[in-house]
């Protein structure tokens, strides 16, 4: 009998997993779960694919990446640490499920539900019996163990936490390259063996990297930079973004009693802290983009139009206005609103400013460097990390093509007084 499974990965791949070993086993067990399972229907990187049309991975492909490469650092620091070795079980399980919370469109969930996926994750780990039987099997406190991943912040000398929850762990140099690769964007790849085979433990018992590994680390940070300011802060991901949040926004004032509407969904809608798993589980990018499209022919003004708009690309306009001082932006977004009523559209779901932070690296100490005789803060060793930890703010005018000429005309006077 063939005990092992092969997954054929664009970037790591040949990903093979054998059930013969009990760590394995478990992975392939908990893969085959309806939980786990929902995570191909899932888009990694939300409404991306309207930007970069190669953007339609799933979080299931990249959860089995991240497996992978945490199974690659583990092996690494057992050769350095056999001790480590009672921690399989947790990091496997712990990589392998960070994302398992996730909503429809990943992280766009966050802001059209108010939902927290690291949350989410961490209940279906510890209360979800199909997801916590399997994984007490293979020892009573896992399902604990793992939570506790997931919820502390406290990254201080905890290697198990800078490997599944920190600035620099499995799930950034899974996504990292697996985003890179899917977008067609070629800034740069993480060197991944490099920063693996530069990794050790530190006197206090954290996971630190040795100086060889810092350029690669370096390299690593300069493209999760590039990575936000391009394409997961991109412009249009903020106007998607925007349109479904107001999707959700006019069903909440009245629309409700007008549409056709699956229970599970009303729930995600009305009832989110009250969620089932079952009702939690049922909502997709599928179910998500069903609905969508039947608002979209069927449902009264204005959810008809927004539900087009985003199931056609035939999107809002955004321009960024960071040079506006906030006197100014008021202004501007008064002008904006008169023009959008002008059109006969309402002037508080299609049109605003959105405010955009982007955090630069945070160390968190999770990850020191190491040299055999002091041990100092990443961005004490790096004058480019510690540039790299600024943060940036942005603001864009969202508004409709109708008024495009008129808000381009009013910035640019704006922009000249």
């Amino acid at each position: 009998m063939d005990n092992t499974r092969v997954f054929h990965d664009p970037i790591h791949k040949e990903i093979i997993i054998n059930s013969s070993k009990d760590d394995e086993l478990m992975i392939m067990e908990l893969i085959e779960t309806e939980a786990f399972q929902r995570l191909r229907r899932i888009k990694q990187l939300g409404p991306a694919s309207l930007i970069f049309h190669g953007a339609e991975s799933s979080r299931f492909t990249h959860s089995i990446g991240v497996f992978c490469v945490a199974r690659q650092i583990f092996n690494k620091l057992v050769e350095i640490d056999p001790d480590f070795e009672k921690n399989r079980f947790i990091v496997y399980g712990a990589a392998l499920l960070h994302d398992l919370g996730h909503g429809p469109l990943s992280h766009t969930s966050e802001e059209i539900f108010d939902h927290n996926h690291e949350k989410w994750s961490k209940s279906l780990i510890k209360d979800y019996s199909p997801i916590n039987s399997i994984l007490r099997k293979f020892g009573d406190e896992i399902p604990k163990n793992i939570a506790e991943l997931f919820s502390s912040r406290n990254l201080i000398s905890h290697p198990m936490k800078t490997l599944i929850s920190s600035e620099i762990d499995c799930d950034r140099l899974d996504y990292l390259l697996r985003d890179s690769y899917n977008t067609g964007t070629k800034y740069g790849l993480v060197d991944l063996e490099r920063i693996i085979s530069a990794l050790t433990f530190a006197p206090d018992g954290g996971i630190a990297i040795k100086p060889k590994g810092v350029i690669a680390i370096e390299h690593f940070l300069v493209l999760r930079n590039i990575m936000y300011r391009t394409i997961y802060n991109h412009r249009i991901n903020e106007i998607s973004s925007w349109i479904l949040e107001n999707i959700i926004k006019s069903i909440k004032n009245g629309l409700q009693d007008k549409i056709c509407i699956d229970q599970s969904l009303f729930n995600w809608i009305f009832s989110y802290k009250d969620l089932s798993f079952d009702d939690f589980l049922a909502n997709d990018d599928v179910m998500l983009g069903y609905h969508l499209m039947q608002w979209k022919r069927q449902a009264p003004e204005p959810l008809s139009t927004l539900c087009k708009m985003f199931i056609d690309r035939h999107l809002l306009k955004a321009t960024n206005i960071n040079f506006l001082t906030n006197i100014q932006k008021l202004e501007l977004l008064a002008f904006t609103k008169k023009k959008c009523e002008e059109s006969n559209l309402n002037s508080n779901l299609f049109c605003g400013i959105k405010e955009k932070k982007f955090r630069g690296f945070e160390s968190n100490n999770s990850l020191k460097v190491w040299d055999g005789n002091y041990l100092i803060n990443l961005d004490k060793a790096s004058s480019l990390v510690k540039t790299l930890m600024r943060g940036e703010d942005s603001s864009l005018i969202i508004y409709p093509e109708e008024i495009k000429d008129d808000i381009k005309k009013r910035i640019l006077q704006m922009k000249n007084n």
